[in-house]
């Protein structure tokens, strides 16, 4: 109880917390004129400013929310005055059944938790007058509707949370829900697949494929296309147009040559000692024996990714350079002087030397400056190519006069071939309409573009010679799971007859613990359900992967009440399953407080108020 009483002070300093930062936000915005109020639940009215400062508040939160300004024509469509109202319904709902069981807040009570609000204190800490007054002069209130508020609010949480109070659930009840979701099965399944079947060889006849086609018409219908005249210029069409200078060649070999030539390297790992004393003891220990250089590194407290070097030039090494590279594969050298102090060096690789002469650069070289020579010179035609465009030359002209080739495709989302290939014509093509003009853009290796729509080309099935191959195969994969099928049913009714999994010649497997969120390599979703579908010594099938899973529920085991991951889960659920009664709970009294009070909604006082955010 003590833990209750708790949470619900906490839930009234919260509820004051929220309605302090709401007055911060409405400024001294009034509602009021010749109406009073929008409507009322029982004696409880609505009043139109509370209405009015509750639907700014809304607006604002949602404004704050997306980052753009919100028009209340913008705050009705996404229905937000709806849901303000409702909750101001609730709301009075809870205040009219308080007020109607006499339940009230002293002023003893009021007065604390205006003192405790940091917007009425002054630069003590303490509460001060004028900064109160100031601050329900800033909101457009009253100290005597503030103060009403104050009191219906922690009003309210109180009989809230008298009402969810007794919403502890039972430990049986949470453990049966536990249960569902942490239960284990001991399953035993064994794979059935082509490996198992007799080498028969199965002809369709046409008849049997024309069926099989008209049957999954839906497979091989193509989807909605676009058919579109194009003209285009990749770097790669004008290559062998690209001639190279021998000079530039030399010289690009020349500017790269630690590209080309790579002196040789050693994979190196380097534990550095602070004195020479240490470093002593640690080689009389790799000397006889009683060491190893990972006992070295360990002792450290580092791992060997703390010493790891990588791959190193003789020259990065400093004075060490030449014992470490005159060592072999696998020697641990030093101490040995460096920068850092004395160091010991275990060698694990060696790179040989790269040497690549110009000649045999030379292909790379002149593929390289050729590819980025014919992109400037593409980059070079857009500009000209969008003036013809510009002109009004047609895709066939611009085609006939340039560089750019012309070409049409029925285009459809998921196609990699052609032009469809290129990262960049997919947005384009997708954004396409019959009455857009073409335009030049860009392909994502420098190509460029301009297209037409031609027409949409509806849905239609392609013709059954085209995909023959396609019905066919699913026809193999049909007969093959058929076959599988009846062979594992045989399997079934030899288990059925107290056979153990062990006689039937299979590979078998046990999962010890399978839970519902568990999986099994090698076995489709449907075997985790199917297996929680058994009872024990129940035995089923299920299609997977081109095979026929065969599985036998052998024990089911209750949830492991040990392992942590299941202790956080049953912690989880209770707070989930409590919250979601509490819930419902406050849904339920709130509902009938409302029917039993009865609700007035005066909608021409809503306009009224709804007119000023216009």
């Amino acid at each position: 109880m003590a833990k209750k009483k708790t949470g619900a002070k906490t839930a009234v300093w919260i509820l004051m917390g929220l309605l302090i930062l709401g007055l911060g936000g409405f400024g001294a915005t009034s509602f009021t004129g010749n109406v009073r109020s929008v409507g009322s639940v029982g004696d409880r009215d609505i009043g139109v400013n509370e209405y009015g400062r509750a639907m700014q508040n809304e607006m604002r939160a949602l404004e704050a929310q997306t980052g753009q300004a919100l028009s209340f024509d913008q705050a009705q469509s996404f229905g937000l005055d709806r849901q303000v109202l409702s909750r101001l319904i609730s709301d009075a709902a809870i205040d009219n059944e308080a007020m109607r069981i006499g339940l009230s807040v002293g002023d003893a009570t009021l007065a604390k938790q205006l003192q405790g609000i940091q917007a009425f204190q002054g630069i003590d800490g303490k509460f001060d007058r004028d900064s109160y007054k100031f601050a329900l002069d800033r909101a457009g209130l009253s100290e005597a509707e503030f103060e009403r508020g104050i009191r219906r609010e922690t009003a309210r949480a109180l009989l809230q949370g008298a009402v969810i109070a007794g919403s502890a659930l039972p430990d049986p009840y949470i453990d049966t829900v536990l249960s569902y979701f942490a239960e284990r099965r001991r399953v035993t399944w064994a794979r059935v697949d082509s490996g198992l079947l007799e080498d028969v060889a199965l002809e369709p006849s046409e008849e049997d494929l024309q069926a099989l086609y008209e049957e999954q018409i839906e497979d091989f219908t193509r989807p909605e296309m676009k058919r579109i005249t194009y003209a285009w210029l990749t770097p790669e069409m004008i290559l062998d147009q690209v001639e190279v200078d021998e000079t530039l060649l030399r010289q690009t070999y020349d500017a790269r040559q630690a590209d080309f030539n790579r002196p040789e390297r050693r994979l190196v790992e380097r534990l550095i000692y602070s004195d020479e004393g240490r470093a002593a003891d640690a080689r009389a220990a790799l000397d006889d024996g009683s060491s190893t250089f990972d006992d070295l590194v360990e002792a450290r407290g580092l791992s060997l990714n703390d010493v790891d070097m990588g791959d190193v030039a003789q020259g990065e090494l400093d004075e060490a350079g030449e014992a470490v590279f005159a060592a072999q594969s696998g020697d641990v050298v030093g101490p040995l002087p460096t920068a850092l102090g004395p160091a010991f060096f275990r060698v694990n690789g060696i790179l040989a030397a790269e040497e690549t002469t110009f000649e045999e650069a030379l292909p790379e070289l002149r593929d390289e400056l050729a590819t980025d020579r014919a992109r400037r010179q593409v980059q070079g035609e857009a500009e000209p190519a969008e003036d013809m465009l510009a002109s009004g030359a047609t895709l066939e002209e611009l085609a006939a006069d340039t560089d750019l080739q012309l070409g049409t495709i029925d285009w459809a989302q998921g196609q990699a071939e052609g032009i469809a290939a290129y990262a960049g014509f997919d947005a384009a093509a997708e954004a396409l309409t019959e009455d857009a003009y073409p335009e030049i853009m860009y392909l994502d290796d420098g190509g460029i573009f301009a297209m037409r729509l031609e027409e949409i080309v509806p849905p239609e099935p392609a013709p059954f010679d085209e995909v023959r191959d396609r019905v066919r195969g699913i026809w193999d994969t049909r007969q093959q799971m058929d076959r599988l099928r009846a062979l594992a049913g045989d399997y079934v009714a030899k288990l059925g007859e107290a056979a153990d999994f062990s006689t039937l010649g299979l590979e078998v497997e046990t999962e010890e613990a399978l839970t519902r969120q568990g999986s099994v390599l090698g076995t489709p979703d449907s075997f985790v359900t199917r297996a929680f579908e058994l009872e024990p010594g129940e035995i089923a099938t299920v299609d997977g992967f081109g095979a026929v899973i065969i599985l036998k529920l052998e024990e089911v085991l209750p949830p492991n009440l040990e392992d942590p991951d299941v202790a956080a889960m049953r912690d989880g659920l209770e707070q989930q399953l409590q919250g979601s009664v509490a819930t419902d709970l406050y849904r339920a009294f709130s509902e009938d407080a409302r029917q039993r009070a009865g609700v007035t909604i005066d909608q021409q006082a809503i306009s009224a108020v709804n007119a000023n955010f216009q």
